[in-house]
């Protein structure tokens, strides 16, 4: 975990790939603790600290989570990931061959399997389907992998996913998905790159930007946008 940006009312922060975000029935450390500890140390805090969760980002998954400091802040950010067109969540995501398009919408109708943890594209007459939408961008390649840019218009399980592997893409290391093998750190190549929204208190335009994991493949797609300025907060 590393903290991108902070301020009296949220905090920004690029997670690890493995880092889990809420606990389950492992009982392993998950990023709420990590940053509780944090905070709890960075101004010496005597007592529990508040640390408020509007959104999530998939145990294998890397990049941006923002964390409500203070219950006030907390409502007001569930509901700006709640309402469509209120945020602008982009990912990266590495897959293993070129894409059909260079740029598309995906739509899709989308179901979850509670005990596989996992989602299906379904027709969407079927009772629990949920819609589901994406747009993305080619932006690089290299020898064996693309790297596309990826803008959620919808908050599904798993829907990035999902929806690329409906059209023959497979995210790397992304067993659960079709990918062939793992990555050696239990990770996929998916990250949440940056998000962009209105501050839910100083009402002002906030965008977070996180760089990708130190990883090869990913530093082969960053040397190309070695001329680029990864500045960690920018205006919109």
């Amino acid at each position: 975990m590393k903290v991108i940006y902070e301020d009296n009312h949220i905090i920004a922060v690029n997670k690890e790939c493995g880092e889990m975000v809420q606990g389950d029935k492992t009982g392993d450390q998950t990023l709420l603790d990590i940053v509780k500890l944090y905070l709890k140390k960075k101004y010496n805090k005597p007592g529990n600290v508040f640390l408020g969760l509007p959104h999530r980002l998939d145990r294998p998954t890397s990049g941006l989570v923002i964390l409500a400091k203070t219950g006030k802040v907390l409502p007001r950010l569930n509901k700006l990931f709640q309402t469509r067109g209120e945020i602008k969540k982009t990912y990266w995501a590495v897959v293993d061959k070129r894409p059909p398009k260079f740029e598309d919408t995906l739509e899709n109708y989308l179901i979850k399997n509670e005990s596989q943890n996992r989602s299906y594209a379904v027709n969407k007459d079927r009772k629990g389907a949920k819609f589901a939408s994406l747009t993305y961008r080619h932006v690089a390649s290299i020898d064996r992998y693309h790297l596309l840019e990826v803008e959620l218009l919808t908050g599904r399980h798993h829907q990035i996913r999902v929806q690329l592997r409906e059209i023959g893409l497979f995210i790397k290391g992304d067993l659960k998905y079709g990918f062939p093998r793992s990555n050696p750190d239990k990770g996929i190549h998916l990250h949440a790159r940056k998000i962009e929204l209105l501050h839910p208190v100083k009402k002002t335009p906030l965008s977070v930007v996180a760089n990708p994991p130190n990883e090869v493949v990913w530093n082969e797609f960053i040397k190309m946008f070695k001329n680029n300025k990864f500045s960690p907060v920018q205006p919109v």
